[in-house]
């Protein structure tokens, strides 16, 4: 089942939904549909477009910005597969301050690795090696949380999101 991008009333991006839920939104007139997929659902008597960004109706306050869950996938994805140290391919995960010295598991501390420069570094603090990071790790920022989300972002998703690629690509520069 695909994904579809809910919009606040205000065309302010709230967050990713599988397409059955998006469609539901639409038949209790909770949401309005504003790009379609180009693909069609069909139930016994009706056909209706596969939403990929619906409009919610009423305006819903957000209490907060949702952080982006520090996983394996968004620390390749920030990264750009590359590995923090050498720029070789990232196969690993390396905290820069190690866990085993009292290194905490955030996004500011995790970095991508390839095995030899994450061998090479062991669970020593930098300054003990002859190795350095090429950029700061930090937490993802902006609207980059849907690729965090989705694997990736669909096209048509662009006009609402900026342009999250380039919030990827600034972060891996």
């Amino acid at each position: 089942m695909s994904r579809a991008l809910v919009l606040n009333a205000s065309y302010e991006p709230l967050s990713v939904i599988s397409t059955r839920r998006a469609l539901l939104l639409l038949l209790d007139a909770k949401a309005e549909l504003v790009t379609s997929t180009g693909h069609e659902l069909h139930s016994v008597s009706r056909t209706f477009p596969e939403p990929s960004v619906v409009r919610l109706v009423n305006f819903v306050k957000v209490p907060y910005r949702a952080r982006v869950a520090l996983n394996r996938r968004a620390v390749f994805l920030r990264d750009g597969h590359r590995c923090q140290y050498c720029g070789a391919t990232a196969e690993n995960i390396d905290h820069v301050i190690p866990r085993s010295r009292g290194g905490a598991h955030t996004w500011d501390n995790v970095v991508a690795a390839c095995r030899p420069c994450n061998a090479r570094k062991e669970d020593r603090f930098l300054h003990e090696t002859h190795m350095r990071l090429r950029r700061t790790p930090q937490a993802p920022a902006g609207r980059a949380w849907v690729l965090f989300a989705m694997g990736g972002a669909r096209p048509d998703w662009d006009q609402y999101l900026g342009d999250p690629r380039a919030a990827i690509a600034s972060m891996s520069a």
